[in-house]
C-alpha cells in the first residue's frame, strides 16, 4: 500500500512544468502519508489486542471485547485511514485538487484502480476481520455514506471544470458504494462489488472522452470544450452520454442496475432511510450529469483545432460503452462472480456482521 501511494504521487506530478499537477503531487503524498499512518496505527492497535494478523482468527479473538475502548479506537483509526483511500467525507478534500492536476490517465487510475483496491480492503478488514464489531463500524459508514453522497452531489453541482465534476462524482459514487457495506449482507457485498465493476467502465469511460479532446491548443477538461462536440465526434458524444446517464443511474444503462442492487440491499437490511437518501442524491447528480450532455448537444461554440481518435483510444471507448450497455441489459454473469466472490468471505463473518 505504502509502495502504491508513492508510486501514485509520482504519477500525479508527472507534468514538471505544471504547477496544478505539482501541487497534486504534493498533497497527494503529505496527506496520503498523514492517512497511512492512521490506518498502519489502527492495524498495530488490531494485532496487539489480538495477536494475530488472520482476519479469520480476529473474529474469534474480539469476541465479547466489543466494548473495548481500545479496540474502538483501533477500528476509528481504520475507518480514517480507509476513508482517505475512498475519498470519503471528510477525508476527500485532496481528490478534486489532485484528480484535477494530474494527467487525465493518471487521474483516471487514481478514480477507479485506487478506489476498487480501497474498498477491497475495506470488505475484507471490517466484514472478515471486524464483524463483531459490525455495530460500531456500521454506524460509522452509516454516517460516512450519507455525508460522502450529499456533499460529493452538491459540491459537483457549481464546478466548471469536467474533471473535477468527475472528482466530486467520484467522491458521491463512494458513498453509494458506502451502502452495501453498512448492509452488512452477502448481497450487500455482492452489490458493491458489481457497482465497482461498473463504475470502473463508467468512469474509465468518460476520463477517455476528457483525453479525446486533448489537443496541442486545448486541455480538453472545461465544460466549453465539451461545445458541439456531437457535431464534432458523433461517437465520442454518445459515449460521453452514455457514461452520464450511466453515472446518474438512469435505465437500462449498467450503472442502474447497481444502484438497483445496493438500493434494494439497504432495504433489506432495514436500511431504508440510507436507501432514500441514496436515491435523492441520484436525482441531484443529474443535474451536473445533464449539464455536461447540453453542452455536447445544443451549444455549438467550438474552442480550439479538432479533437483526434487514436485507434487505442477508440478501442478503450468501444469497449466501456459495450460494457457498460451490455452490463445494463445482461448482469446475470457479473452477479453471479461478485456473488460467488462475496461468498467467499465465509458465512461466519457474514453472520456475524448482519447480527
Amino acid at each position: 500500500m505504502s509502495s502504491r501511494s508513492s508510486s501514485a504521487s509520482i504519477l500525479a506530478g508527472f507534468l514538471k512544468p505544471n504547477q496544478r499537477s505539482n501541487e497534486a503531487a504534493v498533497k497527494y503524498f503529505l496527506l496520503g502519508a498523514f492517512s497511512l499512518g492512521l490506518l498502519l496505527y489502527g492495524m498495530s492497535l488490531l494485532y496487539g489486542l489480538s495477536g494475530t494478523t488472520n482476519l479469520r482468527a480476529m473474529t474469534a479473538a474480539f469476541a465479547g471485547q466489543e466494548k473495548d475502548p481500545r479496540l474502538v479506537l483501533a477500528v476509528i483509526l481504520v475507518v480514517a485511514g480507509v476513508g482517505f483511500k475512498i475519498a470519503a467525507v471528510p477525508f476527500h478534500m485532496w481528490a478534486p485538487d489532485v484528480y484535477e492536476g494530474a494527467p487525465t490517465p493518471i487521474t483516471a487510475f487514481l478514480s477507479v484502480g485506487s478506489k476498487a483496491a480501497s474498498f477491497a480492503m475495506l470488505i475484507r478488514i471490517f466484514i472478515e476481520g471486524l464483524s463483531t464489531m459490525s455495530a460500531d463500524w456500521r454506524l460509522l459508514f452509516y454516517v460516512l455514506s450519507i455525508a460522502t453522497m450529499t456533499v460529493g452531489n452538491f459540491a459537483a453541482l457549481t464546478q466548471s471544470n469536467v474533471k473535477r465534476i468527475l472528482a466530486y462524482s467520484s467522491i458521491a459514487h463512494a458513498g453509494y458504494l458506502l451502502i452495501g457495506i453498512v448492509a452488512g449482507t452477502t448481497r450487500g457485498v455482492t452489490a458493491t462489488l458489481v457497482y465497482l465493476m461498473v463504475y470502473s467502465f463508467m468512469q474509465l469511460g468518460a476520463f477517455a472522452v476528457v483525453v479525446l479532446l486533448r489537443r496541442a491548443d486545448v486541455v480538453g477538461d472545461e465544460l466549453k470544450d465539451f461545445s458541439g462536440l456531437a457535431f464534432r465526434n458523433p461517437f465520442g458524444a454518445f459515449a460521453m452520454l452514455l457514461f452520464m446517464l450511466s453515472l446518474g443511474g438512469i435505465p437500462p444503462t449498467a450503472g442502474f442496475m447497481g444502484k438497483f442492487w445496493l438500493f434494494s440491499a439497504a432495504i433489506d437490511a432495514k436500511y431504508y432511510g440510507l436507501a432514500v437518501i441514496g436515491v435523492l442524491n441520484s436525482a441531484v447528480s443529474l443535474y451536473y450529469y445533464v449539464r455536461i450532455v447540453v453542452f455536447m448537444y445544443l451549444k455549438r461554440d467550438v474552442f480550439g483545432s479538432e479533437p483526434t481518435t487514436s485507434p487505442t483510444l477508440a478501442l478503450a471507448l468501444g469497449v466501456a460503452v459495450v460494457a457498460t450497455l451490455v452490463l445494463g441489459v445482461y448482469p446475470r454473469l457479473l452477479f453471479e462472480l461478485a456473488d460467488a466472490s462475496a461468498r467467499t468471505l465465509g458465512a461466519v463473518g457474514i453472520a456475524a456482521a448482519v447480527r
